[in-house]
């Protein structure tokens, strides 16, 4: 495998982090692109460099780009209940932009953009696949499809070699987004809101490393898009169910109509968001509970050789470990 030097962005959060420690160890040069370098301590004990700037200031992205081979795009504003749509345009779909273009001027040989299965909304006909029509449903959402917009236009100039993934629910050790949930089930306050049949397809981090190495190695990778999830989809009961089991509690038996809890979140954001303040519950929140996410990662296990091999509980397990020795649980 041919060495090269690689920029990452997003490099301080949970993806980026493990994607920059998997390049190290594989012997690449890896540089990372921070707004703050006194938050990249780890990057630094990996031993890399780091480029401080923003995807938001253009100038300080030549820098970055500056004698780089592949750049992984990872960095985005995620979903900080008080950003404004404006601020995650800045940052999702100009910063892109701004990023494609210093990789054009730098002669970056590759450009590997990270999506969301999000840009796909609520999948009415599962399972979706990579032609499955956009449909956001937030403005994170939102923000990551015009995103997506953006790279499939430089895509189709040909100016620039660019892949296209788009992640289901990521979790492991360092992931703190499902830490909530893992605590409502330990302490026994997990509430189901519906039947908990709706679907989910997670990926265990080190699976979607291997995916995300795959289209920045893989010579059929560039111009394409790929799902890159987990092997099967389960229901929300089946996951609640596992966690429990792996946890040593019983499986929450507590149920609530979601319509009601729906109509509660509603009202909040009409009360709160006005007020300048974060409601305390959220449409989103709830949709936990309603939308089905399943996907098809065919394409990327035919044309990339994709496997996805950690199986929900030894996942699980891994995770709620971590939690444990790093004192959230």
């Amino acid at each position: 495998m041919t060495r090269s030097t690689v920029l990452v962005t997003g490099a301080t959060g949970f993806t980026g982090g493990h994607l920059c420690e998997r390049l190290v160890g594989d012997g690449h040069r890896v540089r990372a692109l921070v707004r703050d370098a006194g938050r990249a301590s780890r990057l630094r004990e990996l031993g890399v460099e780091l480029a401080v700037g923003d995807l938001c200031q253009p100038h300080s992205l030549e820098r970055a780009t500056e004698g780089v081979d592949l750049v992984y795009h990872i960095g985005a504003l995620f979903r900080p209940e008080n950003v404004t749509r404006r601020q995650l345009t800045e940052t999702n779909v100009d910063g892109t932009r701004h990023l494609l273009d210093a990789a054009l001027r730098s002669g970056v040989r590759r450009f590997v953009h990270c999506s969301t299965v999000g840009v796909h909304g609520d999948i009415r006909h599962p399972p979706a696949n990579e032609d499955t029509p956009f449909a956001p449903g937030d403005p994170y959402q939102e923000s990551k499809t015009e995103g997506e917009r953006v790279v499939h236009r430089y895509m189709a100039d040909g100016r620039l070699p660019i892949v296209v993934f788009r992640p289901g629910g990521i979790y492991g050790p360092g992931d703190m987004r499902f830490l909530k949930l893992f605590r409502a089930i330990k302490t026994r306050r997990f509430v189901m809101l519906g039947s908990g049949s709706v679907q989910y397809q997670l990926v265990y981090i080190d699976d979607l490393v291997d995916g995300i190495l795959l289209c920045g190695q893989h010579a059929a990778a560039p111009g394409n898009v790929y799902i890159l999830t987990g092997e099967a989809p389960v229901t929300l009961r089946h996951l609640v169910g596992v966690i429990a089991k792996v946890l040593g509690v019983e499986p929450p038996r507590l149920r609530f109509p979601v319509g009601p809890v729906y109509v509660a979140a509603f009202c909040c954001e009409l009360v709160f968001k006005p007020l300048g303040l974060n409601p305390p519950l959220y449409r989103r929140r709830v949709d936990f509970f309603r939308k089905t996410r399943a996907f098809d990662i065919s394409r990327a296990k035919r044309s990339l050789g994709f496997n996805p091999s950690t199986a929900l509980e030894r996942g699980v397990a891994s995770t709620a470990e971590w939690y444990r020795a790093s004192g959230h649980l």
